[in-house]
């Protein structure tokens, strides 16, 4: 079976290993098509990815179709495209029994914490596919990276309406502008590189996208004439992490969905002035995948702008250091198994 190791950081590796056990009870043997490629795997190859151990087979962003069932398995049947919710949690601490097990006590997600789907086939529980008839593999790998932007404006309540600044417009950015569009919000964005504010607004058609430097607080201000009611920061920077909580109005809030190593410090006489609401976004629950899925068959959703670099197997370990270089143009690699 082909599988792709990152044996310590910027080491990769292909191999043959052997063929994954039959499925058990309520388990699913799949085969994996295609395989998105995010920060947390750039992270984890640059040496920066918290919560991490080499070697990991890495791959959480999964298309794939399943080969064969376990006993008991009702939801789906060989032969069926789904996308994979690659969290793996307990169900039994106090998160997963108020179904937030997106943050379970013990979580275990594919390819961060436990091998994941770098190979051609692996085994997972079956209620953590999502099936599709009319998405291509493609298309569902596309889910997870979704989903994360979904869970987050979820969190966050928005209304119709709502000022909504997202901070960071790499594909978690991105997803949360989405989000924020379909629940009918008036959104703005601001990055640091001028190529991704030209992307947004040559495919995606915003409007209002602003250069992160000194007069950013002012050009959002203009924008939206005062703060946003909502500031989403997907960068995982400190300095913009921090900056953030300037840009929000008062009774406004803030949604950390990248993170990073560091404390996050912010003024607290400002806070308690403005009353602000401060959280965090982690991952997505299989709600968020259904949710998506539905949107993206009815054509709500547009994928086309998403996949902008495409890997094969045999190319993998020479090309996925150029992912990194900034001129390279990357908002998502999809690896071809």
């Amino acid at each position: 079976m082909k599988t792709i190791i990152l044996e310590k950081p910027e080491v990769f590796a292909r191999s043959e290993t052997a063929e994954p056990e039959k499925p058990g009870p309520g388990q699913v043997l799949v085969q994996v098509g295609r395989v998105g490629i995010c920060g947390t795997d750039l992270h984890a190859f640059s040496g920066r990815q918290p919560f991490f151990e080499y070697p990991r087979i890495l791959g959480h962003e999964l298309g794939v179709e399943v080969l064969e069932v376990g006993e008991g398995v009702e939801n789906v049947a060989a032969g069926m495209r789904c996308a994979v919710e690659p969290y793996m949690n307990c169900g039994t601490c106090r998160p997963c029994l108020i179904g937030r097990g997106n943050c379970c006590e013990s979580l275990q997600v594919l390819g961060v914490h436990t091998d994941g789907g770098m190979r051609e086939r692996i085994v997972v529980p079956a209620h953590k596919l999502h099936v599709s008839a009319k998405l291509a593999l493609e298309q569902l790998a596309l889910v997870e990276t979704l989903g994360i932007g979904a869970h987050a404006v979820q969190r966050a309540d928005i209304k119709e309406g709502e000022k909504v600044l997202v901070v960071g417009v790499g594909p978690i950015g991105l997803g949360a502008v989405q989000f924020a569009q379909l629940a009918g919000a008036e959104v703005a964005v601001l990055d640091a590189s001028e190529q991704r504010l030209d992307f947004c607004r040559s495919q995606f058609g915003l409007e209002h996208c602003v250069r992160a430097g000194d007069g950013a607080l002012a050009a959002v201000g203009d924008i939206f004439n005062g703060l946003p009611a909502a500031v989403f920061d997907a960068t995982g920077h400190l300095g913009a992490m921090e900056a953030s909580f300037e840009l929000v109005a008062s009774a406004g809030r803030l949604v950390y969905i990248g993170f990073q190593r560091e404390h996050v410090s912010f003024p607290n006489p400002e806070f308690h002035r403005r009353e602000m609401t401060i959280m965090s976004s982690r991952n997505a629950l299989g709600g968020d995948f259904s949710r998506i899925i539905s949107w993206m068959e009815e054509g709500r959703i547009d994928t086309q702008p998403w996949i902008t670099h495409r890997l094969a197997y045999g190319d993998i370990v020479e090309t996925f250091a150029s992912l990194q270089n900034p001129n390279a143009g990357v908002l998502k690699a999809v690896l071809e198994l």
